[in-house]
């Protein structure tokens, strides 16, 4: 089991619905919390991290501020078309504190996995780093 959707493990963002030169989208899978995306505002909000082949997810964790409600899909295709829900959560406000929140996925396999934010406690939400444990599949 190893961390999926790290840059340095070959996963790439190859969407964002907004971007801040100085808070890419790209600091989300840099393995480090203390860099970050940052939303321009609005919602919904939604990132698409593509892997670098099929893996099969086992949890997800994901580092944030200010998210309400967030939702998370994937996709199988070759392309990050036809994407399937996963699951839905709404987290709770932490009043300026970090959210880490862990979210068992029972070997789902995905080629890409979108998260989108739909609401914010705020008007500005960021993702700090998402992890996604798994493995990659073998055909």
């Amino acid at each position: 089991m190893f961390d999926v959707a790290l840059k340095s493990a070959g996963a790439s963002v190859v969407l964002a619905s907004s971007s801040d030169e100085k808070y890419p989208p790209e600091n989300i899978i840099d393995g480090n919390s203390d860099t970050f995306w940052s939303s321009t505002g609005l919602f919904p909000q939604e990132v698409v991290i593509t892997y670098t082949s099929m893996m099969r997810m086992s949890r997800i964790e994901i580092a944030c501020y200010n998210v309400k409600n967030v939702m998370f899909q994937y996709s199988k295709d070759i392309e990050p078309l036809n994407f399937q829900d996963l699951f839905e959560k709404e987290l709770d406000s932490t009043d300026g504190q970090l959210q880490l929140e862990e979210f068992p996925v029972n070997n789902v396999e995905a080629q890409h996995l979108r998260v989108v934010i739909e609401s914010g406690h705020d008007h500005f939400v960021s993702i700090h780093k998402l992890t996604v444990n798994g493995t990659a599949i073998h055909g």
